[in-house]
């Protein structure tokens, strides 16, 4: 049976509208790192090679090889992990030119280092992107977090940023960072501002002792 993320694993892609605390596991991911606006290009592109990467991988046994453990499975969405410069920490106002991020997409548990080598040579061989060669793959865990269903502009997020923050200040938990990650359940290119759908997720939380 194919997996379907957005059927099976809905507490880690379909949060409700307010905020809720969840443990979130260790995932592997095929990530990129970069700053600036993300309505670059370079940010563009970088989006372009994640995907080119995941459906090589998706695609395998098609091209005559199945990985050990393979089952068919939907590409999972794209993330990113965001944080500000130093600069645009200082700064009065936000300045998107002064992000930082990580972009990714989770990879089945079945992927190894080797599995992903023969993917991005693959690509290589076939259309050698920008970027290619900056992919890494990694295993990354957020861990105790606290996440919304965001609806809207993404210029809207710091409205259920400020509801994460309160639940936050609610539950005695603190936030030790503001850098967060976002899941991107829409495709940006093709949908409407206020239609679009985030989850957004605050993953630097400690609990409080006291």
């Amino acid at each position: 049976m194919k997996h379907e993320w957005r059927k099976k694993e809905k507490a880690i892609y379909l949060p409700k509208t307010i905020p809720e605390l969840i443990s979130v596991p260790p995932y592997k991911y095929v990530t990129l790192s970069g700053k600036g606006h993300p309505a670059s290009t370079e940010f563009s592109d970088k989006i372009g090679v994640l995907y080119n990467i995941s459906y090589a991988i998706r695609m395998m046994p098609k091209s005559g090889f199945t990985p050990d453990g393979y089952y068919e499975y939907t590409v999972y969405p794209l993330e990113g992990l965001w944080d500000l410069t130093e600069e645009g920490k200082r700064l009065k106002t936000f300045d998107k030119n002064e992000l930082m991020y990580t972009i990714m997409i989770r990879q089945p548990d079945f992927v190894t280092d080797e599995i992903f080598e023969m993917a991005y040579k693959s690509v290589k061989k076939k259309k050698n992107p920008n970027y290619l060669d900056d992919l890494r793959f990694e295993t990354i865990e957020d861990g105790l977090s606290v996440q919304m269903m965001h609806h809207g502009s993404y210029d809207n997020e710091p409205q259920s940023f400020a509801q994460m923050k309160q639940y936050i200040e609610d539950h005695n938990l603190i936030l030790t960072t503001l850098k967060h990650r976002e899941i991107y359940l829409s495709d940006f290119r093709k949908t409407e501002p206020d239609k679009l759908k985030t989850v957004l997720r605050y993953t630097s939380l400690l609990r409080d002792k006291d």
